[in-house]
Order: C-alpha cells, then structure tokens, then sequence
C-alpha cells in the first residue's frame, strides 16, 4: 500500500502491528546460502540439540531482515531509510516460530541536514507467537516536509 506521509503527519506514540510469517527450515537454509553463515547453531541439528536452546536457531540478521520486510507492507514515497540504531536480539527465534513486526513512532526532529525534511524514528520489536520481543531496533527515517505553498 503506498501513503504519503510528511513528516508533520507522524504522530509520536502512534504504533502499528504487520502480518505474521512462520519462519522455515527453508528460510534457514537459504539464509545460509545466501550469507555464507553456515555457523551450527543455525544449520547443525546434532550441534544445536547440545546448546542451551536445544534446538536450531534462526540467524539474526534473518530474522532483521524479515522483521523489517514485514514493514514494507506500506511505502511513503517521501520517506527513505537513514539508518539503524540499538540492534538486538533478546531471545531466539526457532524453526516454526511466527513472527511481526510492532512499530511504534519513537520520535521526531527536524533534520540538520535537510531544511526539508525531518527525521522520524520508529521503534521496531519483532515478537513471536508466545508475545515474546526478539528483535528490537530504532528505524530512523528521513521524511519530507509537506510542501509550504507558494505566493501566487
């Protein structure tokens, strides 16, 4: 879905919640592939039974990268990403596990750089079917302002 949103229409504390997606075997193996991180805890069955966990888990920067995929459900064409801040991982994700992506509005600030435009951070917590956070970061956008009409 695409919605222009100017920086004046974000609205700290406004939150929104994606869809789900259960991660996969597939996901992981692919993953892998993808990145070369073939690391046992991910892709070692025997090797991961023998780890805290007890089983495989899913790659952070999978699980990232899904749990921020699922915000793209909605682009503003007058927003772009800047950046990402305070990465974490809580807890693990498994094979199985169903995953979204709750984005609360953090804050906003006009851009130094930018007379134009602001900068919005969004709180982003990945939670899984248990309601449990296994992935928080800071999405820092940059946003235009609305344009200011001009004198006829």
């Amino acid at each position: 879905m695409t919605k222009t949103e100017y920086f004046e229409d974000y609205a700290v504390g406004a939150q929104r919640n994606t869809s789900g997606r259960t991660i996969t075997e597939t996901d992981v193996v692919f993953h892998a592939g993808h990145t070369g991180d073939y690391f046992p805890h991910h892709v070692d069955a025997e090797f991961a039974r023998e780890t805290p966990f007890g089983q495989r888990i899913a790659h952070g920067t999978m699980t990232f990268a899904i749990g921020i995929g699922l915000t793209a459900d909605r682009i503003n064409p007058v927003a772009f990403t800047y950046g990402y801040d305070r990465l974490r991982f809580p807890k693990p994700v498994f094979i199985g596990d169903t995953i979204h992506t709750r984005v609360n509005i953090k804050e906003k600030q006009p851009d130094a750089k930018r007379p134009d435009c602001g900068r919005v951070t969004e709180a982003c917590e990945v939670v899984n079917q248990r309601g449990e956070v296994v992935m928080y970061c800071e999405h820092i956008l940059v946003v235009q302002m609305k344009p200011v009409p001009s004198k006829a």
